[in-house]
Order: structure tokens, then C-alpha cells, then sequence
């Protein structure tokens, strides 16, 4: 994947938008272009593309560059306005025209809270330092764009949600992404490696990691591919496979999708509640918003969702193996990283 372009979050640009607005607001002048640091450290830099300068107000906005990732925010005006709030505030969240307000439960932001996650919400209180400010996020064309998103069916309303958990955008290529894949396995082979992982996301690669004492090479980037890493490995075996991931992305797997991004696969609900016995809680589960969701209803009930998906998804992977000579051991974990169910070995 290293010939195409990565680019940058809607976070990081709302950071970076963020940090401007505040200098001028400061000091009159907005630095440009404007550098911030990500979680894990990298210091990009953004010219600005929009600079206001008002009574008690400033706003700085940043056109979003996805690289190569076929994104629907790509070439976006991501705007921050900065104002002083009562002392003792602290920063202040707003969503202005063009960014979501969450409607619903099961996201990891209470109803009511304008749709800006919660690493973006770090990354801006950490360039505002003790700063007691509103800051008002606002996308141009925001709320065209969200009906091209999942947003309005998560009940996310009136505009995007604000993103990224590394302010990084890795550029989305299906043959490269399944090429990487494979050498990965092909090194693990190479290694003598007896035991592999594949997880939808780093959270979820460091969880099993850790649980298993994996080395890196161990560590196959399967992100959405799941059906990529089961039928290479169905061809060429390594002992031992552990799935590891969301329990959004694993129950998809659990109903039998093997790709599991959002644009070519949904949570089925259905599904989720026919794991359920207990009739009240099942009809809970397939009204619920989220898989999130889903899991503290059943939580509440003491239903073990976690556990049934684990056993469900990893019913999909050994079915799709083939009787190849793979043991699958499955890990589903929560948005904090907590394991919230296991099946296999």
C-alpha cells in the first residue's frame, strides 16, 4: 500500500482549525499553515483556507485531504469558531451547520452531544491547553454529505460525525489491502509462526496480541478483509487463528459476511435478537441502534451477547476453512477494549 497517498481525518482537521481560531483569538494573527501533533506523534502541517476574525470570535476552516481513500469528506471545508467562555467552563462542544447532534444510544457520546468523537475531543482540549472557550465545529455542505453515510440510521442528525482515532486516513484499496494480507501470512509461515491473528482495528490487534503473547509478525492486517485472511489460509494453514475484533465488525461476521466494511455490510439485528433467548430482551435487541447497543441491553438482561457472536463468527470462519487444519479461537471486545466475549480454543 505504499504507492497510494494517505490523508487526514475530519478530526484532524478540526483540531488543526481548532488550534488557528484560538492563536488569532489570542493574539490577532492566525498562524499558517498550522501544525499539530497526532496521537501517535506525527506533526503534520495545514494551510488554512478560511480566516475570520470577528468581535469575541474567531474561525479558521481546513479543506479535508483523504489521500487516496475514496472518502465522502474528501475536499471538505472543515470550519472551528472559537469563543471565550465563563471561567472554569473548560472547552465547551458545539455543533454548528454541517456536524451531527446524536439522537439516540449506543455511541460512545450521550443524546444530545454534537456527533464529535471522542479522540478528536481530546486532540482539541489538548492544543486549547486550560483554555475556557466554546468551540463550534461546522462542515460546509455537512448535511448533504451525511446522507451518504450511515449517519441518519444511527440517528446522528443534521450532518457528519467528526473522526479519527489516529487523525490518520489509511488509504482504502481492496487489492492492495488483500496483497498485504497475504504476504503477511506468507511471512508468519516463513517465521514458523504456529499462531496468527487478524483484527478489525489496532485496539483490537493489541487485545489479542496481548492475551496471546503474539510478536508482530504474527499480526496479520485483516482489518475489514475477513474473508481474505480465512480463504488464504484455507489454502496455505498456520495452526492456530485468532479473530479478534468490535463487536460491531464481529457480528457481521457472526451473520456470515466476510467483508465487513460499513459500505458492503450492515449489523443485521435480526440476527443478533434469533441469539437471544428470552423473548422481551431478543425483541430489545432487534429495535437496538448500534451492536454497541445491543450488547449493554443485553448486559442489563444478563444475556452473554458477546460470547453467542464469538461462537456464531467463528461457526462462519471454520465454515469458510473448509476443514483446513486451522484451530479459531474468536475475541470480541467493546469501544474501551474490554474483551466482551470469546469462543474457540
Amino acid at each position: 500500500m505504499s504507492d497510494l497517498r494517505y490523508g487526514w481525518t475530519t478530526g484532524a482537521c478540526a483540531t488543526a482549525a481548532t488550534k488557528a481560531a484560538h492563536a488569532a483569538l489570542l493574539t490577532g494573527e492566525f498562524p499558517d499553515p498550522v501544525e499539530i501533533t497526532l496521537p501517535k506523534g506525527q506533526t503534520p502541517a495545514f494551510a488554512l483556507a478560511v480566516e475570520e476574525l470577528g468581535d469575541g470570535y474567531a474561525t479558521a476552516g481546513i479543506v479535508k485531504d483523504a489521500g487516496d481513500d475514496p472518502d465522502v469528506t474528501h475536499g471538505a471545508l472543515v470550519r472551528s469558531t472559537v469563543r471565550p467562555a465563563p471561567p472554569g467552563s473548560g472547552v465547551v462542544f458545539r455543533a454548528g451547520p454541517g456536524v451531527g447532534t446524536v439522537t439516540r444510544p449506543g455511541l460512545p457520546l450521550d443524546v444530545g452531544e454534537p456527533a464529535i468523537n471522542p479522540v478528536p475531543r481530546r486532540m482539541m482540549r489538548e492544543v486549547l491547553g486550560d483554555a475556557d472557550v466554546i468551540v463550534e465545529i461546522s462542515v460546509d455542505d455537512g448535511e448533504e454529505l451525511a446522507r451518504r453515510t450511515w449517519n441518519p440510521r444511527l440517528g446522528i442528525l443534521g450532518g457528519l460525525s467528526i473522526l479519527g482515532t489516529t487523525g490518520v486516513v489509511v488509504p482504502y484499496s481492496c487489492s492492495a489491502w488483500i496483497d498485504s494480507i497475504r504476504r503477511g501470512v506468507d511471512v508468519a509461515r516463513a517465521m514458523g509462526r504456529e499462531h496468527v491473528a487478524g483484527a478489525t482495528g489496532s485496539t483490537s490487534e493489541k487485545v489479542a496480541a496481548d492475551l496471546h503473547g503474539l510478536p508482530e509478525d504474527a499480526l496479520l492486517d485483516m482489518g475489514d478483509f475477513a474473508g481474505a485472511v480465512l480463504k488464504y489460509l484455507r489454502r496455505h494453514p498456520v495452526p492456530r487463528l485468532t479473530i479478534a475484533g468490535g463487536i460491531g465488525k464481529l457480528a457481521k461476521l457472526a451473520a456470515g459476511h466476510l467483508d465487513l466494511h460499513s459500505k458492503r455490510s450492515q449489523v443485521d439485528f435480526g440476527v443478533l435478537a434469533s441469539m437471544v433467548g428470552d423473548p422481551e430482551t431478543a425483541e430489545r435487541v432487534r429495535n437496538a441502534n448500534t451492536a454497541l447497543d445491543a450488547l449493554q441491553i443485553c448486559r442489563r438482561a444478563g444475556v452473554p451477547l458477546g460470547d453467542l457472536v464469538a461462537a456464531r463468527a467463528r461457526e462462519t470462519a471454520l465454515a469458510t476453512l473448509r476443514g483446513a487444519p486451522v484451530a479459531v479461537d474468536v475475541v470480541v471486545i467493546d469501544r474501551a477494549g474490554t474483551i466482551v466475549g470469546r469462543a474457540g480454543p
